[in-house]
């Protein structure tokens, strides 16, 4: 991975290791050959004489020699004379460990024959009595005194004990793995079928599974992943989003129980590493996770599947900067497993390995109970602009959509792929903008915090009375953003609830879990937000879709801007009418005609395929 990935191996090794495992150590040195029978003067000298008594750390070197020890150090392993190694240390242990009681044989007679006891010793002696195991002391809520009483008599036995930190505390699904799988739609179970055989094969395949938004796909994840474990080997599904990764990760423990594990960097570093270490025990069949997952140690790893394979967020931006598809791929052709790539909009690549045979192609043209794609309605908004003004943020169909949806108490999802109050704030005298220092990008303003913040760095500062260029007193705010949409349908009307979801909302760890969970518990109305939104997310009720700017990404300088915008609205508009009620997307753009927004308003990936692979094959 090193080589193909051009980056160093310590950062390819750093990557498929769980938190809290090492430390880079001090550097040492010591003499070379030609080092052996150097000569110096003044420090020079002293730092050779001193590695001749044999190898020293730097920082032993630089405590003796005082300061500038590191560069001449660095100096001598220039010309060969000194040969420098900095080795990973093992990290004291990560793991935790907490006190934990239990009752001796002493402390049954003593209960038993009614000898001398507090009331809460009582209490202690009769909770333990039926935990054969003992339990932890936190547990127990009773004083340390008691405790060292009750252990000086040797009524209890108290020691440390490894306890693992809990990833599913919150979680509300059956932990018992006792939840029977559906009835599979005809569809589902002619997928199932294949795929399950060529699990059985034993050797490696990838198949794409490409499937209407509402088909059912995790459905058939989770028979794969059975099929999987009955054969005695083990599955590992990776999602794009943390977001995701409870709902799913909380889907296959109600189906496999205990054997279930997660890794993502949404839980604490304790908490992956007691799962990673979980899973290198062999005490999992099934780990759920995010791009990172895909380096977990799985000894008997049968099945790979990558949900919503064309997300962006597969790909790491920092270095290794490898591709969670690609590489899942590549360990499943290692491990002779079976890789299933599943989305309702594959990536081009993926749908022309199909094309060229290297992948299988599974389609799921239909929604589970033949509920139909919701309607699309796309708005021109250079209609709005020309009746109503440009500053039109929401347009009258919208508006309408909304204004029902929340009269009959339905829901309604709301997207604009940019976050933020007001996308620049410039100067009317010298028309120039308020800039970031670091990256010279305009500033987005944001209104809750009062800030002026680049999304970029993430540098800040509040909101400038007068311009930064010219001193002007004259600043005014243009463009919008989520928080400028919340606004907007709050004003439209007052009594709804309203959430956001952005990277502005979610920065505490866990609070998208708990927004999302607000939203499918019916505590709010509508759910604003970037294309976190758009992401795998199944609300039953939620039978309105709108999208306020849909071609803000076709104006980026980058070749795939027509497949993201189209997979962006794809999935989106396929968030509604998932439950009885049909559901509807109103689509706002200035480019109706463009070819990625008029396929993605007929859910036709075929023709936007085809077109797409013309435009590509003419830039080459």
């Amino acid at each position: 991975m090193a080589d193909y990935y051009a980056c160093g191996p310590g950062e390819a090794v750093a990557a498929a290791m769980p938190p809290r495992s090492w430390v880079v150590g001090d550097r040492k040195a010591r003499l070379t050959k030609a080092g052996q029978s150097a000569v110096g003067d003044g420090r020079r000298g002293a730092l050779l004489d001193a590695l001749r008594e044999g190898g020293a750390s730097v920082s032993a070197l630089a405590r003796t020699l005082g300061g500038g020890t590191h560069a001449l150090v660095s100096g001598l392993a220039g010309e060969g004379l000194v040969e420098v190694s900095q080795p990973l240390q093992g990290r004291r242990s990560a793991f935790r460990r907490a006190r934990t009681a239990a009752i001796t044989d002493e402390g049954r007679t003593l209960l038993t024959s009614g000898g001398r006891l507090g009331s809460r010793q009582r209490e202690v002696l009769e909770r333990l009595r039926g935990e054969a195991a003992g339990v932890l002391v936190t547990r127990l809520g009773v004083a340390s005194a008691s405790l060292q009483s009750l252990a000086a008599r040797n009524a209890i036995r108290v020691w440390q004990e490894v306890v693992e930190r809990d990833p599913w505390a919150n979680d509300t699904l059956p932990r018992d793995g006792g939840v029977e799988p559906p009835k599979l739609t005809s569809d589902q179970g002619r997928v199932v079928a294949a795929l399950a055989a060529a699990l059985d094969g034993g050797s490696f395949g990838v198949s794409l599974l490409h499937g209407v938004t509402g088909s059912g796909k995790t459905e058939v994840y989770l028979q794969l992943a059975r099929s999987a474990v009955d054969m005695g080997r083990q599955a590992l599904i990776l999602v794009p989003e943390i977001g995701l990764t409870p709902v799913i990760a909380s889907r296959f423990r109600s189906r496999f129980g205990e054997r279930v594990a997660v890794q993502h960097s949404g839980l604490s570093d304790g908490a992956r590493h007691d799962q990673w270490h979980r899973i290198r025990r062999g005490k999992v069949d099934v780990v759920v996770g995010t791009r990172s997952a895909v380096f977990t140690p799985l000894e008997r790893l049968g099945l790979i599947v990558v949900d919503e394979e064309h997300d962006g967020s597969y790909k790491q931006e920092e270095s290794p900067r490898y591709h969670g598809r690609d590489v899942a791929v590549m360990r499943a052709k290692r491990s002779g497993a079976f890789a299933v790539l599943g989305s309702a909009t594959p990536s081009i690549e993926s749908y022309q390995h199909t094309q060229n045979e290297r992948y299988q192609l599974k389609t799921l043209p239909q929604r589970v109970s033949a509920r139909p794609l919701p309607r699309v309605h796309v708005v021109d908004m250079r209609d709005e602009f020309a009746e109503r003004g440009p500053d039109v943020v929401l347009s009258s169909a919208l508006e309408r959509g909304l204004a029902g949806r929340l009269e009959r108490e339905e829901q309604a999802l709301v997207l604009l792929n940019r976050r933020g109050f007001a996308t620049t704030v410039f100067c009317r005298q010298c028309g120039r903008s308020v800039e970031c220092p670091n990256c010279t990008v305009s500033l987005t303003f944001h209104r809750r915090d009062n800030l002026a913040r680049c999304h970029y760095c993430d540098y800040s500062r509040s909101r400038p009375g007068v311009c930064p260029a010219c001193g002007g007193g004259f600043l005014e705010q243009s463009g919008f953003g989520t928080e400028r949409v919340e606004a907007e349908i709050q004003a439209l009307s007052p009594s709804a609830r309203i959430g956001r979801l952005d990277r502005d909302t979610v920065r505490r760890q866990g609070a998208a879990a708990e927004l999302l969970h607000r939203f499918a518990g019916g505590e709010l109305d509508v759910l604003v937000g970037t294309q976190m939104v758009a992401k795998g997310h199944d609300f039953p009720r939620v039978t309105l879709v709108g999208v306020v700017s849909a071609d803000v990404g076709l104006g980026l300088a980058d070749f795939r801007a027509a497949e993201r915008t189209f997979q962006l609205l794809t999935q989106v508009a396929g968030r509604a009418g998932r439950g009885e009620i049909p559901g509807e997307a109103i689509i706002q753009t200035v480019h109706p005609d463009h070819y990625s927004i008029r396929c993605a308003c007929s859910q036709a990936y075929e023709p936007f395929f085809e077109e797409e692979r013309r435009y590509r094959s003419a830039m080459r």
